[in-house]
């Protein structure tokens, strides 16, 4: 890994036109219909009322293309100068949440700004995937080899994981986690040192099972049995299996979904928003939304494979992960394939700091995309 920051050419600044040439927007396409799907879906399940959900989630896809837009044209060599700043201050945003944070549903995971309700949980997503791209770009593999060279970024990730957990948001940490496992293994990590890990997390379960809050082990004991209490814990996951059921192959039509529209489907504006399309478009209408988000999976990781710094590599693959971590627990949540977590889904689940913080990603992958000819050499 060493000798691939040696190699290469340097490319110096491009010019706006040589940027504007190099953005990919299919990639953008893509990511609109998914947009345009949301508000589909936030104005059904609004009983055909534009103003509670969908003209907002207007405004701020308007927004985040907009930041997007932005992104696309930063210089890389920004993005790795200030990867840890923008780690440190929202690591700080996280310790201001647990200090002055505004309490919603039970959960204090935001910051009101007045104008909006910041998550800092979602900035730390990209935060994170920058500062550990900007840590791996500038070690060697001899380091990485090392247990003492990768404590740092493991630190890097369990205090912003556990600072998320106790908001308490598991789903959050979890991403967070998983994501720096991704970038671990792919930076060559050791296999042994994943199955230690791994082995020391099993045998630590019985005793975080103590740390976790009532509502969180009434959602594991409900994923094993959710008929052990249908009208209570179990009821979220037993009415979206209705709902999922009750769709069939082609749905029953716009605005016709019984279960969301009769308030039978809990959430259906945010975490269970893919039960209610499922109902109302029915297998097909889920099927498209999945390929069109496997075409944007696909796209991120080709951009990672034809980037030739080592930096932009690991954000690309860092910041795609986070992206199909997304997709693929609220998928398998509402289908009951895991634990209720509350995790939404990216650009069609109702909210603002999510629907900013995507975008965002999407304009940094593009931005290291754009610069794919560029190897930064040591920081």
């Amino acid at each position: 890994m060493y000798k691939f920051y040696k190699i290469g050419f340097h490319n110096p600044n491009l010019t706006f036109k040589e940027k504007w040439n190099n953005i990919n927007f299919t990639y953008f396409f893509f990511i609109s219909v998914l947009a345009a799907v949301g508000v589909l879906m936030l104005y059904s399940a609004a009983n055909g009322d534009w103003n509670v959900w969908a003209l907002k989630h207007v405004v701020r896809f308007a927004m985040g293309a907009a930041f997007m837009g932005v992104l696309v044209f930063v210089d890389i060599k920004v993005f790795l100068h200030y990867a840890y700043y923008f780690y440190a201050a929202t690591l700080l945003l996280l310790i201001v949440v647990q200090v002055a944070g505004y309490t919603g549903m039970g959960a204090t995971r935001w910051i009101n700004l007045g104008f909006m309700k910041l998550q800092p949980s979602e900035l730390m997503k990209i935060a994170l995937v920058l500062a550990l791209a900007k840590y791996f770009h500038s070690t060697t593999l001899q380091n990485i080899e090392t247990i003492r060279g990768i404590i740092p970024p493991i630190l890097m990730a369990l205090v912003p994981a556990g600072l998320i957990m106790v908001q308490p948001d598991l789903g959050t940490g979890m991403m967070l986690l998983m994501t720096t496992g991704v970038i671990l293994f792919v930076v060559g990590v050791q296999i042994w040192k994943f199955v230690a890990v791994g082995a020391g997390v099993t045998a630590l379960m019985p005793i975080a099972w103590h740390f976790l809050h009532d509502y969180q082990r009434q959602r594991v004991l409900t994923f094993l049995n959710p008929e052990r209490d249908p009208l209570g814990a179990g009821y979220h996951i037993m009415q979206s299996k209705i709902a999922l059921g009750s769709g069939g192959v082609f749905g029953k039509g716009f605005l016709s979904g019984t279960q969301s529209h009769l308030n039978f489907l809990p959430e259906k504006h945010t975490d269970f928003i893919f039960t209610m399309l499922s109902e109302e478009f029915g297998i097909i209408g889920a099927l498209a939304v999945v390929i069109i988000n496997f075409l944007i999976l696909l796209y991120s990781y080709s951009f990672a494979l034809k980037t030739t710094s080592y930096f932009g590599k690991l954000t690309i693959i860092g910041l795609t992960t986070n992206y199909f971590l997304y997709v693929f627990i609220n998928i398998a949540m509402v289908l009951g394939l895991i634990p209720v977590v509350g995790v939404p889904l990216p650009m069609i689940s109702y909210g603002g700091t999510v629907m900013l913080s995507v975008m965002a990603s999407f304009g940094v992958i593009m931005a290291m995309y754009v610069n794919k000819d560029t190897n930064l050499g040591k920081d």
